[in-house]
């Protein structure tokens, strides 16, 4: 049988939608909590078994790149663990990137796309651009691989393949922050290699970078903290997590989630049906299980990027509000047991 991740039987019930006091939807997966040694704390659903951790990967490829020989800096460092909206800002950081080693658009191996921030799609519509390479989520790692490739002299075509040396660096920094080699390796969203980890090895990856490990990790940690409207966007949850609670944030598709403190303290989420609805809500009630941020202030952070649940309009016709999206069955039973 093929490598795959856990199953429906082996999940928990993370979070659920309740609209009426009726619970509509469940949303189960796995989770775990790390405290700054690695040690875990809370590990719910099954934790040990594969996931393709996607663009939660990014710290430690950005890492591997500036080992590789990328100079990243500031924005441009943020800009290779990011999963961007193309606002205009991050299309001119990402492009200096490649332009600071000779390189333009035509070099990246990821999709073209139209930008996902609105402002910037409309002004690039209406500027004839709508579609660029640059405009993808993940132009930045993207810019930074090459980076890396043109500092060691490697070919720039291939840079994606898993045999080239900036992917080659890539899995042994994988392999040393999460202790031991991926359990399976694919092909992600953008053609790069994409890792299969247990939660519990992703959860101590990020633990670790967080901490700023070595110098990459330290400088990589530093910049996200300086300029967190890079990793995402303005106003975009994993921005405004760490703006609002100066805690490390990112996400990966089919549900996927990292959060980790300064201190190490680190979380790793896969919700089973690749909805992203419940993971911050997850990761925040984790991490304030462990007392590493105020509850109160990441219950807050929580309900404003939690997409309420409506029904119909109040008087002054704003919608309704007739439900929530809440904790489910698996962590208040964490909450109650105190373990």
């Amino acid at each position: 049988m093929a490598v795959q991740t856990f199953s429906a039987e082996e999940a928990v019930e993370l979070a659920v939608v309740e609209r009426s006091g009726f619970v509509e939807s469940r949303h189960i997966g796995s989770a775990v909590l790390l405290d700054p040694s690695g040690a875990p704390v809370v590990a719910v659903g099954s934790v040990d078994s594969p996931v393709f951790v996607r663009s939660t990967l990014k710290p430690l490829q950005a890492i591997a790149s500036m080992r590789a020989g990328a100079d990243l800096q500031g924005e441009a460092a943020v800009l290779a663990t990011a999963s961007h909206r193309a606002e205009q800002r991050h299309i001119d950081v990402v492009a200096g990137m490649l332009d600071s080693v000779g390189l333009d658009e035509s070099a990246l191996k990821c999709p073209s796309v139209a930008p996902a921030d609105r402002a910037t799609r409309e002004a690039r519509r209406a500027a004839g651009e709508e579609k660029s390479r640059l405009h993808f989520n993940c132009s930045g790692k993207h810019a930074a691989f090459l980076m890396a490739a043109v500092a060691g002299g490697h070919d720039l075509g291939s840079y994606l393949e898993p045999d080239h040396p900036v992917q080659q660096e890539v899995a042994r920094v994988v392999e040393e922050y999460t202790g031991g080699p991926p359990l399976a390796v694919g092909v992600d969203g953008c053609g790069a290699p994409v890792h299969a980890l247990t939660l519990t090895a992703l959860a101590t990856a990020i633990g670790r970078v967080a901490q700023g490990a070595d110098e990459p990790a330290a400088r990589l940690m530093d910049a996200v903290f300086a300029h967190p409207w890079g990793i995402e966007g303005g106003g975009r949850p994993n921005t405004t997590v760490i703006e609002d609670l100066g805690i490390f944030a990112k996400f990966g598709a089919e549900g996927v989630m990292v959060m980790a403190t300064r201190s190490g303290w680190s979380v790793a989420v896969k919700c089973l049906d690749g909805s992203s609805r419940p993971t911050t809500l997850v990761a925040l009630e984790l991490l304030a299980f462990a007392e590493a941020v105020d509850a109160d202030a990441a219950a807050q952070v929580a309900a404003r990027l939690t997409q309420p649940i409506t029904g119909g309009i109040e008087g002054s016709g704003e919608a309704r509000i007739v439900g929530a999206l809440r904790v489910g069955d698996a962590l208040t039973t964490v909450r109650r047991s105190g373990a």
